[in-house]
């Protein structure tokens, strides 16, 4: 089991780390409570140009300075932002520690967005919005959230529009970070074999120097789900599906059992029954797969796939073949005990990795005020039972209830 050490800044910035003895790296970094989801149609795409922008420009350094700051010492770098979340990260040497911290504060909370960096920068993003339609799999999983979240900022596209990327000026981006920045939900991640004491030393001296901000802004809850059945033609010489719905919070106790379903059904093993079903036996798709993706008042289940233009219906005929097989036929007890092996492991692989598991102690930290162990999450799955998931099967792959984008060929 991992162990970990929380504490708490004056100013309500929120520190953990989790030591590990056996490396000489250190993985850290701030996570802010603020997403894509947090913007509206006219500002839609600024988080994102935000997270680039904190890499232009500072009051005491410049863009290169930034960048040379850990790379010359064989350090990274990096930032990402998605739906609810914002996190500027470093991996570094564990002598570097303390260049790591101050960098990091610095980009995160003293970014002066200088007006030459912000035209370059935004060219960089249009070119990056133009990557993404060219990319048939990227713009296809953007497409889908539009038809679920049809009408609400979950819906919206992370890069923004050519439109809004072409409008922000540096009053907008300083305008979004005092609406939407709140300490109390700000975390700093630390995983390393650093002490706590030491960490608690740099992120006093550091992170607690930043002034106390509470925002006022509340995320709008998505409510409104209707299934949608949409198509699109685009330059494209491959069909694409995305099938799927709405789906269980962050902190629904259904989470884990319908992980463990998505898993079955289409998750990263060759033996998922939709690979098997659409590759194997009848090689309709190079590649299938079903995601869930748990926000914190709602989530995401989608099924994608590729096929040629010619087979799709049969595609998505095998695709409701399987679902419905779930909602019929409970799992059997080699099937299921097979099945929890194979997530287990998994799971535990996956903690193995010390960058994602300081991401996950940052999401988990802000999401649920704790960090839930691999006990915790083996336990669950271990109790989940076969009648458990075929309940879940009936409420969640009701074909009723689930919503169709087919992106084909221009004719």
């Amino acid at each position: 089991m991992r162990e970990y050490e929380i504490y708490t800044l004056k100013n309500g910035i929120r520190v953990i780390h989790n030591r590990v003895s056996t490396t000489k790296i250190v993985h850290c970094g701030i996570m802010l409570d603020i997403g894509s989801r947090d913007e509206n149609a006219n500002n839609q795409g600024i988080a994102h140009f935000w997270e680039h922008m904190a890499f232009k420009g500072t009051r005491k350094r410049k863009a290169f300075h930034i960048l040379n700051r850990l790379e010359s010492l064989g350090g990274e770098l990096n930032a990402f932002t998605d739906k609810e979340k914002i996190l500027f990260y470093a991996s570094v040497r564990d002598e570097y520690f303390e260049r790591a911290v101050e960098l990091l504060t610095d980009i995160t909370f003293d970014s002066v967005f200088p007006d030459t960096q912000i035209e370059k920068e935004r060219n960089v993003i249009l070119e990056e919005m133009s990557m993404y339609h060219d990319d048939p799999e990227d713009s296809l999983q953007d497409e889908f959230d539009g038809v679920v979240f049809a009408g609400h900022s979950l819906g919206m596209n992370i890069l923004g529009t050519e439109k809004t990327v072409g409008s922000f000026k540096r009053k907008d981006f300083r305008a979004f970070v005092k609406e939407h920045l709140d300490t109390r939900r700000i975390v700093f991640s630390c995983v390393g074999n650093i002490s706590m004491e030491q960490v608690i030393r740099l992120a006093e001296r550091y992170l607690g120097a930043i002034p106390a901000s509470a925002s006022k802004k509340k995320r709008i809850r998505f409510a409104d789900y209707k299934p949608r059945q949409v198509v699109l033609q685009r330059p494209v010489k491959q069909a694409r599906c995305a099938l799927g719905r709405t789906a269980y919070s962050f902190s629904d106790d259904k989470r884990s059992p319908f992980y463990m379903l998505s898993s079955i059904l289409g998750g990263s093993g060759m033996n998922s029954r939709l690979n098997l079903a659409l590759r194997e036996k009848h090689g309709y798709v190079y590649s299938i797969g079903a995601q869930y993706v748990p926000f914190t008042d709602t989530g995401l289940f989608v099924i994608s796939f590729g096929t040629e233009p010619s087979q799709m219906k049969k595609g998505i005929a095998l695709v409701k073949q399987e679902l419905k097989r779930l909602r019929d036929e409970p799992l059997g007890i080699k099937q299921l005990a097979s099945s929890k092996e194979q997530i287990l492991g998994q799971i535990a692989m996956a903690e193995e990795n010390n960058i994602s598991f300081m991401i996950m102690m940052a999401k988990n930290l802000l999401d649920q005020g704790r960090v839930t162990s691999l006990e915790e999450i083996f336990d669950r799955v271990k109790a989940t039972s076969a009648l458990k998931l075929q309940e879940l099967a009936n409420e969640m792959f009701d074909e009723r209830k689930l919503s169709c984008l087919i992106m084909e060929p221009i004719r």
